[in-house]
């Protein structure tokens, strides 16, 4: 079946109806140019992108793709997308400092240009924790004699 839509009576688009509640359809023809232009690119623009902003921002897309292409390609068009918000130095700085984390996530690089965590000093590594907490303690047995 068909869904069909008019405006001042006159019949102005054709959809086919979903199956499934909250399913959509939307037609190329009718996406406003720039949500057009975003739909439009592909894994290799987003790699070239990435290559202009930096290194690091390259990288951290390349491991988006490597995990789950289709799932991640939005995270990486939203990634590069905030290139518009912050410019791409910071973008690049944020990127990094994700990568240093561990995190190459669209949302730790976005949360950290929100707080503005690019522009400080890097945080210091981990301090080693002491022997009382990874030795066992004064106090505690080994695990075999605790069985005997």
């Amino acid at each position: 079946t068909l869904i069909r839509l008019y405006q001042d009576h006159e019949p102005v688009a054709c959809h086919p109806r979903q199956t499934r509640p909250g399913d959509r359809v939307t037609l190329p023809d009718h996406l406003p140019p720039e949500a057009l232009a975003w739909s439009l690119h592909d894994t290799q623009w987003c790699l070239q992108q990435a290559e202009r902003i930096g290194p690091r921002c390259h990288t951290l897309i390349h491991t988006l793709f490597a995990d789950r292409v289709l799932v991640n390609l939005r995270a990486a068009q939203g990634l590069l997308r905030l290139e518009q918000a912050y410019g791409a130095l910071r973008l690049e700085a944020a990127c990094a400092r994700a990568l240093d984390a561990g995190s190459a996530r669209y949302r730790t690089v976005k949360t950290i240009l929100a707080k503005n965590l690019d522009q400080g000093p890097a945080p210091d590594a981990a301090t080693p924790l002491p022997a009382t907490y990874t030795q066992g303690g004064r106090f505690c047995r080994a695990p075999q004699t605790a069985l005997h």
